[in-house]
């Protein structure tokens, strides 16, 4: 391979690399969550209910994204309660804590991707 071809490939290894990180950044810790699942923190799965439908946590509760400012409230109203949020990747969890942190919500944790919410709550995370 020449050296075009070896900077082509640390490009999008960088690149991947990128983006794995930037995609966990700011999710709770595998071993904190399953600490707040096991002292009963609320489950919120952010997904469409057609996805919600297709396979959740048995304990989650879902309250789209797109709704969740109205949802969220008249469901959970101590602002203090620990609330882990999920999606199917990970980029709409990021969002739906930052929306319910605007709301007053302090105790609310990025779970990120439906397949790591299901590792850490199953407890297979370790």
């Amino acid at each position: 391979m020449g050296s075009i071809g070896w900077i082509i490939y640390f490009v999008v290894l960088a690149a991947m690399v990128a983006f794995i990180v930037l995609r966990r950044a700011g999710q709770v810790p595998a071993k904190e969550a399953a600490e707040y699942v096991k002292d009963g923190a609320i489950i919120v799965d952010v997904r469409s209910p057609e996805e919600f439908s297709s396979g959740h946590l048995s304990q989650a509760f879902n309250m789209p994204l797109d709704g969740i400012e109205g949802t969220l409230p008249n469901k959970i109203r101590d602002k203090s309660r620990v609330i882990l949020v999920h999606c199917q990747s990970g980029m709409r969890s990021k969002k739906a804590k930052a929306r319910l942190n605007q709301i007053g919500y302090k105790e609310v944790y990025d779970l990120g991707s439906y397949e790591r919410a299901f590792k850490i709550v199953s407890g297979r995370h370790l």
